[in-house]
C-alpha cells in the first residue's frame, strides 16, 4: 500500500494540477461570453474531476443527507476544516445553492483556476491582520446571499486540523452573517477522510480512504446567539466523527 501511494500521488497531483491549469482560461472565455451562470458551470464541472479523480488513489466518495437540502432560503454552510481538499466536495455537493467561500486573502492571487473564482464570484477575501476590512467582506458576502438565496461556507475552526480532530468553533464569522443573513439556515457538514488521505501533507497521499461528506440537518436559528450556534455545530460534527 505504501508503494502504491509512491505511484499514484504523482499520477494524482499532475491530475490536480493541469485540471487547474486547463479550466483557467475555460472560467475567462466563461465568463466573457455567458457571464456568471457559464462562468459556474465550469467551476461545478472542474470541482468534479478535482474531487471524483480521487479514484485514482483508491479513494471512495459518498454524499450523505443532501436530500435535505432546501433551496427557498440562503444557507451558512458551517464545517469542519482537515485539508485544501475540503472545497470541492463543498462546490460540488452544494452546487444548486451557488457555495461562496469566506478564504484567506493571500488565496485570491497566484493559483490558477481557484484564486480566479474566488474574486469573481464573489466569496469573502479576509485579511486577518486586518479586522476592519475583514468584517466587511463578510458583511458583503451575508448580503449577497441573503439577497439571492445562496449559501456560503464558513470553517469556524479556523485554520485545518491535520490529524482530523475537530478544534473548537469560533462563532465571530457566524454572527456577522447572521446579522446580515437573518433569513438564512444554518447546516453543519461534516467533511471525513481527508485528515487520513493528506497525513503528510500533499506527498503521498494515501491509498483506498474512505471519503464521506454528511450535511446534517439544517438548523433554524431563530432565538440562538452565535455562540450556541457554533456550539451545537461542533457538539454535531464531533459526534457524527465519532468524537464525542
Amino acid at each position: 500500500m505504501k508503494l502504491l501511494s509512491y505511484l499514484l500521488s504523482p499520477i494524482y497531483l499532475f491530475w490536480f494540477g493541469f485540471q487547474l491549469l486547463l479550466f483557467h482560461p475555460i472560467q475567462v472565455i466563461c465568463r466573457y461570453i455567458g457571464g456568471y451562470p457559464l462562468r459556474k458551470k465550469s467551476v461545478d464541472i472542474l470541482n468534479y474531476f478535482l474531487l471524483f479523480g480521487l479514484r485514482i488513489m483508491g479513494s471512495s466518495i459518498k454524499f450523505e443527507g443532501f436530500e435535505k437540502l432546501s433551496l427557498d432560503r440562503p444557507l451558512i454552510i458551517v464545517s469542519n476544516h482537515q485539508s485544501t481538499f475540503d472545497i470541492p466536495p463543498i462546490v460540488w455537493g452544494f452546487r444548486k445553492i451557488h457555495p461562496r467561500f469566506i478564504s484567506k486573502i493571500e488565496l485570491g492571487k497566484g493559483i490558477p483556476s481557484i484564486s480566479y473564482n474566488l474574486r469573481h464570484a464573489g466569496s469573502a477575501l479576509i485579511d486577518r491582520k486586518n479586522r476592519s476590512q475583514s468584517v466587511k467582506e463578510i458583511i458583503r458576502v451575508g448580503r449577497m446571499i441573503e439577497k439571492e438565496k445562496h449559501a456560503v461556507s464558513i470553517f469556524p475552526e479556523g485554520t485545518r486540523s491535520r490529524n482530523g480532530q475537530v478544534k473548537k468553533f469560533q462563532e465571530g464569522g457566524i454572527h456577522t452573517l447572521m446579522k446580515v443573513a437573518p433569513t438564512a439556515m444554518i447546516v453543519p457538514f461534516v467533511i471525513d477522510g481527508h485528515s487520513e488521505l493528506g497525513p503528510n501533507g500533499y506527498f503521498p497521499l494515501k491509498v483506498g480512504v474512505k471519503l464521506r461528506y454528511t450535511m446534517l440537518d439544517p438548523i433554524d436559528p431563530k432565538g440562538m446567539t452565535a455562540k450556541e450556534i457554533a456550539e451545537k455545530c461542533e457538539y454535531l460534527i464531533k459526534q457524527k466523527l465519532g468524537q464525542e
